[in-house]
């Protein structure tokens, strides 16, 4: 396949700057104003894209409210699927507003689609790319009709065995929709670290040969630092004005400082990776002296032979370079050498043929 995708004329995959997606989700708390102003905060904090989910409590689930549709652990226990989306969800009708906000500050605009009535909401809209979220890896009627629009589709893959990501990767490209990228994700919100497992990332890179990335439900930046270090060509995390401004997401999402201090430490990680480089760099060429070279440490007179005792590799880096050092003993002075001089062929007698 292809390492390498386009969104929006942006190249991403490895050798260049990893994709930074702010995903909104339902940190608006119900509030057009505050989904605006999001936008706004995901561009001054760095992001690439601002993210929101297109789908209704109706799309999602039904309104039923015996023990399957109850949620029993973690984040949202004790709540039931429908009322929660419906406290969740982004309402349709704002949707137009929020793409139109986000071309006007210059961000990218993604949504999740959960069903297909969604993906053609999306169309009309006009999106240039999708997101699939992990709970839908596994709905391949969905992710061939996402497919089936010919634009990039980036796909989560948490809780995915290896087949199951293998039969939705297919299925992608069963539609001749070559444009994919995969997410390693936890869903657990938050994410402990250590069920992270983020040397995923290289399984899936080797494996797929296409963009990975890391959408990351822990706390902090740390994560998302180590994904970018092991190869991860694009982070999703979830922001928020505040976790004061209470909603289902708020308690493990990035407030604006935060999101800012991890896209910085993100730029300074892929700084840091650089490329594979040997030799002196320029910030190092002036300590290169420091390095150790063959020395004269007691005074040597002419025809005098070269010792253990007379020469030594010491620092700085004046004389010759000691691989020579075995080279060198036992052969004579041309000349009288004083203690502290750096150690020349010139000065040595037989060693002529060492200098062309």
């Amino acid at each position: 396949m292809s390492d390498t995708f386009n969104i929006n004329g942006r190249t991403v995959g490895d050798g260049n700057p990893a994709y930074i997606i702010a995903e909104m989700s339902a940190n608006h708390a119900g509030s057009i104003e505050r989904a605006l102003e999001l936008i706004h905060v995901a561009k001054e904090a760095g992001a690439d894209c601002v993210k929101i989910q297109t789908y209704t409590p109706d799309t999602m689930t039904i309104d039923c409210r015996n023990e399957y549709f109850q949620i029993e652990k973690g984040t949202w226990e004790g709540d039931n699927l429908y009322s929660l989306y419906q406290k969740a969800y982004t309402p349709w009708e704002w949707q137009e507003q929020l793409r139109d906000e986000a071309a006007k500050v210059g961000i990218d605009f993604l949504s999740t689609p959960f069903d297909q009535t969604s993906v053609d909401f999306l169309e009309n809209l006009g999106v240039g790319f999708y997101k699939i979220a992990s709970f839908e890896l596994v709905d391949i009627p969905l992710l061939e009709y996402i497919a089936s629009k010919k634009k990039p589709i980036i796909m989560s893959t948490a809780m995915g065995t290896l087949e199951e990501i293998n039969e939705a990767v297919e299925a992608v490209y069963r539609t001749g929709n070559k444009q994919l990228a995969l997410m390693k994700c936890s869903s657990a919100y938050p994410a402990k670290s250590e069920e992270m497992n983020l040397s995923t990332i290289r399984d899936l890179k080797a494996r797929f040969d296409i963009p990975v990335g890391l959408s990351d439900h822990s706390m902090g930046y740390f994560g998302a630092m180590t994904a970018v270090a092991m190869g991860a060509n694009i982070i999703e995390k979830h922001f928020c004005i505040s976790r004061a401004i209470k909603n289902p997401d708020s308690s493990f999402s990035m407030e604006p400082e935060e999101f800012r201090e991890m896209v910085c430490q993100v730029r300074e990680v892929e700084k840091a990776m650089g490329k594979v480089y040997y030799g002196v760099s320029e910030q190092e060429e002036s300590n290169t002296c420091f390095r150790r070279s063959l020395f004269v440490v007691k005074d040597i007179a002419a025809g005098e032979a070269f010792t253990p005792e007379n020469i030594r590799s010491i620092r700085p880096a004046y004389g010759l370079k000691p691989k020579y050092y075995k080279d060198v003993l036992g052969k004579t002075a041309k000349r009288e050498l004083k203690r502290g001089t750096p150690l020349a062929f010139g000065d040595i007698e037989g060693m002529e043929e060492y200098q062309s």
